[in-house]
């Protein structure tokens, strides 16, 4: 091979790729706050249902049963559920359906998951943050970053345009309420999900969409534009998994643990000087002290964080400059968060720890 053609091969370019949580080039973190991932998982009975799938096999191509589950579960008709290989993936293709139908611009919220957006460049779309006009609205509840429900329920105008709703955190809500109607979800709103963020399982990809009620040449004109076999087999056993009852009750316990850890961890910060926004989720956007408020003494401390396995979500991505989305973890990670942190301010010259943390975590 020619030094030309060496030249020539396209390069990986971390800073055209999308910014998420998780593992990362130094590996898996031992303590990672940096994604919305259930803490209480792996759910058992999902995790058994993955190690005994078949996987030796295709499922069946059109998923019969899996539809008919789903759509059973959801109290809907088996055709308005659309299969998707990811949360990310029905993203990608509804946003390519749209452009092919002539879309031009798409509405994201202000602050969002970044795939949104970068669906849309992808096919030349102009992105707003407001814009009545545009021919696919996002919309989520609660939203990511800031884990809150934005109160544009009946803000919906634009019937003629396509709404989705990300509904990833909606079984993660630790408070508050859906601001959308059961009516609207029907009638208006492609109701996203991907259930392997409840179930702790983020490494399984797969995920479904319910269409709205009139939506039959659209169901069928995004069908034909996925590729065979968008879930696999392990995919096929997470969401079968999802809809049992027992799954389902397991859900509703790992919220109330999620509750408490959430409470105790909040305490932890605000007894460091750093401000909380409130959320109603397992996760929520915070700010440290003043003197760690910058754009380069935050990386500073995200990066010493990280070399001690610990790791946070820069929010800048999201358009929060200076905050960390943070998602709530067992009462050991946070204690190990909690020394890096109190090292790293001590140094910085932060605020001392506070009492009420320390309290709650000797009754915990």
């Amino acid at each position: 091979m020619t030094h030309d053609a060496v030249a020539a091969q396209p390069v990986f370019d971390p800073t055209t790729a999308g910014v998420h949580g998780g593992p990362d080039a130094q590996g898996v973190p031992a303590h990672d706050f940096s994604t919305n991932s259930n803490a209480c998982g792996p759910c058992p009975v999902a995790l058994a249902a993955l190690q005994a799938c078949d996987a030796s096999r295709y499922p069946d191509p059109a998923y019969t049963d899996l539809r008919q589950q789903l759509a059973d579960f959801h109290g809907v008709q088996a055709w308005r559920v659309v299969l998707a290989g990811s949360a990310s993936e029905f993203i990608y293709r509804i946003t390519a359906w749209v452009a092919q139908q002539g879309g031009r611009t798409v509405s994201v919220p202000l602050h969002a998951y970044g795939d949104y957006a970068q669906a849309a460049r992808a096919w030349g779309m102009a992105v707003e943050t407001v814009e009545a006009s545009a021919a696919l609205h996002w919309h989520a509840d609660p939203s990511s970053p800031l884990g809150q429900s934005l109160n544009e329920g009946a803000a919906i105008n634009n019937h003629a345009a396509q709404h989705v709703l990300d509904c990833a955190y909606e079984p993660l809500r630790l408070s508050g309420a859906t601001v959308w109607s059961g009516v609207q979800r029907d009638a208006l709103l492609w109701q996203l999900y991907s259930p392997n963020k409840a179930l702790g399982m983020t490494g399984v990809r797969a995920a479904y969409a319910i269409a709205p009620l009139q939506a039959a040449q659209a169901v069928a004109a995004l069908n034909g534009l996925c590729a065979s076999w968008p879930v696999g087999a392990h995919g096929v056993a997470l969401l079968q998994s999802w809809v049992r009852s027992e799954v389902q009750s397991w859900l509703a316990q790992s919220r109330e643990t999620l509750r408490q850890w959430k409470r105790t961890q909040i305490l932890m910060f605000e007894g460091l000087g750093w401000h909380c926004l409130p959320s109603q989720t397992n996760f929520f956007c915070a700010r440290p002290p003043e003197s760690l408020c910058t754009a380069q003494t935050l990386n500073t401390l995200l990066a010493q964080l990280r070399s001690q396995s610990v790791k946070l979500r820069d929010a800048q991505s999201f358009g929060l400059p200076g905050w960390v989305r943070i998602g709530v973890l067992p009462p050991a990670s946070q204690d190990a968060l909690c020394t890096a942190l109190r090292t790293y301010m001590a140094q910085a010259g932060g605020p001392a720890m506070t009492p009420p943390y320390l309290e709650i975590t000797r009754a915990s």
